[in-house]
Parts: C-alpha cells; sequence; structure tokens
C-alpha cells in the first residue's frame, strides 16, 4: 500500500467525518483528558487494516500509543484483542469510527478471499481480484485481497491492457485490437484478452495475447481451452465462480481465477472498540 496516497486518502476521509470538530467529544472532553481503549475481535476471520491505526492517529494530528496484538494477514479469533491504544481521549473518540470502518471492511474481504483460497486448494492457481472495488477504498481493499492470501489484478485502467467484448466489437475482432495496441504499446505493460469461444482463443493465441481470460466457462470446458494455449501465454478464469463452486475449479489448468465478489460482497468483520476506564486487561 502506498504510504502517500494512504495518508492523503485517510485525510479525506477524517475530513469528511469531522469537518469542523467533533462535538461530541471535543464538548465533554478537556484537550488533556488521557484515556485508553481496546479494539476486539468479536467473530473469527482473517485480519486487515491494523497497519492503519497508527497512521490514522498520525494524519488526526494526535500522539496515540498503538499495541499491536494482531498484524495484517494473521488469523483472528472471537474475544481476542486486535490492539491496545492510549492518549488523547478526544482523539481516540474522534478517530474510532474511521478505524472500524476501514478494519471492518478490509478484515471482511482478507477473511473472505482465505476462504475462496481453501476453498479451492490448488497452490497452482493463483486467486485475484478485480476492479469491482467502492471508489475512493480500492487500495485498501487490494491490499487486503493481499492479506487474505490473494494476489492483485490490474489496479486500474492505466496499468493494464484488457481487451473485453466491446474493445474487440468496436476494434472489428481480437486480432485488430491487439496489433493497435501493439502499435502504440511501450514493451512493460502486457496485454489481456478477454474471450468467449474457442474460436477466439484460437484468435487470441494468434494475436499473442500476454494473457488470455476464458471468460463463463466451466470446469470441463477450462481443461480443455488451456491445452490450445501455449504455456508462455498467462490463463485466466472469471465468471460464473463463487465461493460456492470454486472447489470445482481445481485442477483445470488456469493460472489465475479472478472473484470479484471476494472485495464487492465481502461481509464486513465484526470488530468493536471499547474504553478500559476501570477495567483490567
Amino acid at each position: 500500500m502506498n504510504i502517500l496516497q494512504a495518508r492523503k486518502a485517510i485525510s479525506e476521509f477524517l475530513i469528511e467525518d469531522i469537518g469542523t470538530g467533533d462535538l461530541s467529544a471535543e464538548l465533554v472532553f478537556s484537550p488533556d483528558k488521557e484515556g485508553c481503549g481496546i479494539f476486539l475481535a468479536k467473530t473469527d476471520g482473517i485480519i486487515s487494516g491494523t497497519s492503519l491505526i497508527s497512521l490514522i492517529y498520525e494524519v488526526y494530528g494526535a500522539d496515540v500509543d498503538v499495541t499491536l496484538f494482531k498484524h495484517d494477514g494473521e488469523e483472528v479469533k472471537k474475544g481476542e484483542h486486535i490492539a491496545h491504544v492510549s492518549g488523547s481521549v478526544i482523539a481516540l473518540l474522534s478517530c474510532e469510527r474511521l478505524i472500524l470502518n476501514l478494519m471492518q471492511r478490509m478484515s471482511g474481504i482478507a477473511t473472505a478471499t482465505h476462504k475462496a483460497v481453501t476453498l479451492l486448494n490448488d497452490p497452482s492457481i493463483r486467486l485475484c481480484d478485480t476492479r469491482k472495488t467502492l471508489p475512493g477504498l480500492r487500495m485498501f481493499e487490494k491490499y487486503a485481497v493481499r492479506c487474505g492470501g490473494g494476489y492483485n489484478h490490474r489496479i486500474g485502467l492505466y496499468d493494464g491492457v484488457m481487451l473485453k467484448d466491446n474493445h474487440i466489437a468496436f476494434a472489428g475482432g481480437i486480432k485488430n485490437a491487439v496489433e493497435l495496441v501493439r502499435s502504440k504499446l511501450g514493451h512493460m505493460v502486457k496485454i489481456e484478452v478477454e474471450t468467449e469461444t474457442e474460436e477466439q482463443v484460437i484468435e487470441a493465441v494468434s494475436a499473442n495475447a500476454d494473457v488470455i481470460m476464458f471468460d463463463n466457462r466451466t470446469p470441463d470446458e477450462l481443461k480443455h481451452l488451456t491445452t490450445l494455449v501455449p504455456a508462455h501465454i498467462i490463463t485466466e478464469a472469471s465468471g460464473g465462480i463463487s465461493a460456492d463452486n470454486i472447489s470445482s475449479f481445481s485442477g483445470t489448468g488456469v493460472n489465475y481465477i479472478s472473484l470479484g465478489s471476494i472485495t464487492h460482497s465481502a461481509m464486513p468483520l465484526d470488530i468493536s472498540f471499547n474504553s478500559t476506564e476501570g477495567k483490567k486487561l
């Protein structure tokens, strides 16, 4: 995760939530009031976003001491402490919701990714995400996928060419589309072609695409289609794959499976923040 981009995004998130000030915290507590609290897991999962806790307090402008008991990518059980924080009570309360929102969202994605990787149970196939992320949260969501044992597809439209059905239709075919891109593209960027039929797979191979995606193919179809693709061309399966059926795609021979559901449909992990005032840790 790029720290400069993360810092900028967090600043915008804090401005959106706090505006000109936290009326609840600032009207109840003095600036020198200190306190402690814990972030607590309320269900099992894979944690992600703990690395943002200190950064959020820092961007807010507070000196908060953070002790992590769980680190990104680690398993967490219901009732376990994720982190202990101590510092300005105003800072702890003003930043509470942003930390929880990000950590719950990211941990949910990491957990969904880990589940899908486990169900697939095929180390020869890498599970990756898509661009189906919430605007403004992509860097955090794609980081969470990595925490869950997955890999990232392209980050945006700028770092990889992906020729889908509409590109191909407007360009007059796969061969024309690939040739047009090759004539203008630098050597550092790969070209991926989405295919829907065996004929398109053969055309994409002939056009020497770097990556060939098989769209909405069954496991049996994939086993056949991968035999048509030379080893130097990366293969990817996408569409119609979910946690319910991903185990059936084990052994299909593709290099990657991309899943939009691990980001757009992930259930947030239940995490709470509790004051430790008068409590024993």
